[in-house]
């Protein structure tokens, strides 16, 4: 088409403009970005198909165990393997002297904090209320939440978990090497969702 144009505008002479060419070429660039909007949007549904189909396998997974020992082992090994982290970490508030020692009894990814650490660690540093899911890039983890791997961190998802009515609140941290794995730019439709199960399922073994 470019080239039947091209020759009937010099069959025309220089003096007469071609309103079809130019027409043709308007349309033509409506068509370069149509092609490429269909193509952003067709990459975007496959990443929410991938992501939602990650999602539902890490929901099954912490269904599976039977006691609350192979749920814990469950969340540093399968799960982290299933959402493509480097660790993860659950910190659980607790007002008992003797939380450092069930912690220990529970295993390395479990944390015990103190009333009010679970807030002040998801708002840290923007301030204001904590929200249900908090995506940012750090420079290096807290130790607190990481142990050794902490400063190999560079982003994390903070999943805020109620527990239930008289209970303090805990955090599932997503912890990972890559520092664009988690940002504030991403959205947190699947990972609420997510949050939302997984605060089910630590109600059931609680009670």
């Amino acid at each position: 088409m470019n080239a039947l144009v091209s020759a009937n505008e010099r069959a025309m002479g220089s003096n007469i403009v071609d309103l079809r060419g130019i027409a043709m070429e308007r349309m033509e660039a409506r068509l370069d970005k149509l092609e490429d909007t269909h193509r952003s949007v067709i990459a975007a549904a496959y990443e929410n198909l991938a992501g939602t189909n990650q999602i539902h396998r890490a929901i099954l997974r912490l269904l599976a165990p039977a006691d609350f020992d192979e749920f814990l082992q469950t969340l540093n090994s399968d799960l982290a393997e299933i959402m493509r982290v480097d660790t993860v970490a659950l910190v659980l508030e607790t007002i008992q002297n003797d939380g450092d020692a069930a912690a220990a009894r529970m295993g390395e990814m479990l944390r015990v904090a103190t009333p009010g650490d679970v807030d002040s660690y998801v708002t840290n540093p923007r301030g204001g209320p904590a929200r249900q899911v908090t995506l940012r890039q750090v420079q290096g983890g807290s130790p607190m939440i990481y142990g050794d791997k902490a400063e190999w961190i560079r982003s994390e998802a903070c999943l805020r978990l109620d527990l239930g009515s008289g209970r303090l609140p805990g955090l599932l941290v997503l912890g990972s090497e890559d520092p664009h794995q988690f940002t504030p730019q991403h959205g947190t439709d699947l990972l609420t969702f997510f949050a939302g199960v997984f605060e089910r399922a630590m109600r059931r073994w609680l009670s």
